[in-house]
């Protein structure tokens, strides 16, 4: 099963907020996911716009999930914020 960490978009019209899912890469965008790791609210200011649980992350990058680029650009951000 190929495995991935990406967004999911929910929200309202021009209002995005996103879910940080794990999920089989085969599965639609917007279908069931394995484990929600994460919230990602791009309109708020940036001490609130991110909620990441880093070590479920960790833990599925260890077992072999491919996360996208902007999660692994998110990700990122989450260890800098966290030092």
């Amino acid at each position: 099963m190929a495995v991935v960490i990406r967004l999911q978009r929910k929200g309202t019209t021009k209002r995005p907020t996103y879910r940080v899912v794990v999920t089989d890469a085969r599965k639609p965008n917007n279908g069931r996911c394995l484990e929600r790791v994460g919230n990602y609210y791009p309109l708020k200011n940036e001490e609130e716009e991110l909620e990441l649980k880093l070590d479920r992350v960790e833990h599925w990058i260890g077992q072999g999930a491919q996360p996208s680029d902007t999660v692994r650009s998110l990700v990122r951000k989450a260890k800098k914020a966290q030092k």
